[in-house]
């Protein structure tokens, strides 16, 4: 085949993969979806956390706390062993055993959202247990609001907000994440072109060491207890910078476990199968090979092709990001109770971002002593991509020993999950024996 076929072709399957619409069918049929708790049956990279996968994924962040990367030091802190930086709960998942969905919901609900683009717009986290090396971790989701909203990137957009309840293999809640997803029309996207006049980024020798400069400041807290009472309204976290972003960064964040559900993208003959499964997910590229939609963050011809002017990053990204920020910032015996964020720009390759907070409130509640502060992501542009809240509890001096929240009403939800999924795998067995 010609060169010139071969583009004809190419573009045939572009113009094929950006004409799905959001229809009003389908915004009405993932409304039947909301409340409804379902087992999370994914199967992610990572079931069982290890130390080298903890390692692996803070690395993967630009984090080298030692709390998350050398066992030998974890064994010296109050947590007795490294612990994975708390947001890693959002990527490791073995099958829970549940109910399955009724059959009519299913049916009603398949194939939503065909061919429609998704991203990560932000999330609300709440932390309540470490996840420590050798703990299995299930999840149960939900829908928990859709609403559709007008876009100046692409005509109109739905938002969805779900609910994942994470859990160790004791029954403890590891964690809640609540997912702000925005599914846009790639063509609309494309039409519209809002960032198409955006430059890629260029550096001289004295901006790289002005970014290095950032870099050579930062420092972890580590084992230096940061107390409660030392603090004052309007003191400053420090300065953190992340970038100039590159491909490599997120190959990097990708080989720490991030991204492989519910697309799955693989290698050969999975990748093959895997087109038979959801045939919408591979578009072509330019040399007529069937690649994944998710490219465009890292492939900028796929990225101009639906509106963006090159590639960018995962929102999940920067989330991890402002979460390294604040554990850099409270030390080992700090604990991040809460993280709300806002991905309110596109982070495209060779931005960079320099994260700062500030302290906003400080309370004492339940027993124990919180801060609340403020972060904000700025890029070089001077545009803030990313607003955040998020509320630390810290040690005092009296009261050295920092307790994470405890999940009391979540608690019998996720124990009735846990019974069930134990009720279907003792069957399971007994099915096999």
């Amino acid at each position: 085949m010609t060169q010139d076929a071969v583009a004809d072709v190419v573009k045939q399957d572009w113009e094929k993969a950006t004409a799905y619409t959001l229809s009003d069918e389908d915004i009405e049929r993932a409304g039947l979806l909301l409340g409804a708790d379902i087992a999370a049956r994914e199967r992610e990279y990572i079931q069982t956390a290890t130390p080298d996968n903890i390692r692996n994924f803070a690395v993967g962040c630009g984090n080298d706390n030692p709390l998350h990367c050398d066992p030998e030091y974890g064994e010296t802190t109050r947590w007795g062993s490294v612990i994975a930086p708390s947001m890693m709960a959002g990527v490791i998942n073995k099958p829970l055993l549940g109910d399955p969905m009724d059959p009519d919901l299913k049916a009603r609900t398949k194939s939503l959202f065909r061919g429609i683009h998704v991203f990560v717009s932000g999330g609300e986290w709440t932390f309540y247990n470490p996840v420590y090396p050798g703990d299995t971790i299930y999840s149960f989701k939900g829908e928990e609001t859709l609403q559709v909203n007008p876009s100046e990137f692409a005509g109109r957009n739905v938002v969805q907000v779900r609910r994942d309840v994470k859990f160790n293999q004791r029954g403890e809640v590891v964690g809640v994440y609540r997912i702000i997803r925005i599914l846009t029309e790639r063509k609309t996207a494309a039409d519209k072109g809002k960032y198409a006049q955006i430059e890629p980024q260029t550096y001289t020798d004295e901006d790289i060491a002005e970014i290095d400069a950032i870099y050579a400041q930062e420092s972890v807290r580590g084992a230096e207890a940061r107390y409660f009472e030392d603090l004052q309204v309007g003191d400053s976290l420090g300065k953190m910078a992340k970038g100039p972003l590159t491909v490599t960064d997120v190959v990097c964040f990708h080989a720490g476990g991030y991204g492989f559900v519910p697309y799955a993208p693989c290698v050969g003959r999975l990748a093959w199968k895997n087109r038979q499964r959801i045939a919408p997910f591979y578009v072509k590229n330019e040399h007529g090979v069937p690649d994944v939609a998710q490219r465009l963050h890292w492939d900028p011809a796929w990225a101009q092709a639906i509106g963006n002017p090159m590639a960018y990053d995962y929102g999940v990204m920067r989330e991890n990001y402002v979460f390294h920020y604040l554990t850099d910032w409270c030390g080992d015996d700090g604990w991040v109770v809460r993280q709300n964020d806002q991905i309110r720009k596109f982070n495209y390759m060779g931005d960079t971002q320099v994260i700062t907070g500030e302290v906003v409130a400080k309370r004492q509640e339940g027993g124990r002593n919180l801060i609340d502060v403020m972060v904000a992501m700025t890029n070089q542009r001077g545009e803030q991509t990313v607003k955040a809240d998020a509320t630390i509890a810290l040690p005092s001096r009296a009261s050295p020993m920092v307790l994470p929240p405890v999940p009391i009403e979540l608690q019998a939800r996720v124990t009735e999950m846990w019974k069930r999924h134990g009720e279907l795998l003792r069957a399971k067995r007994h099915r096999g024996a």
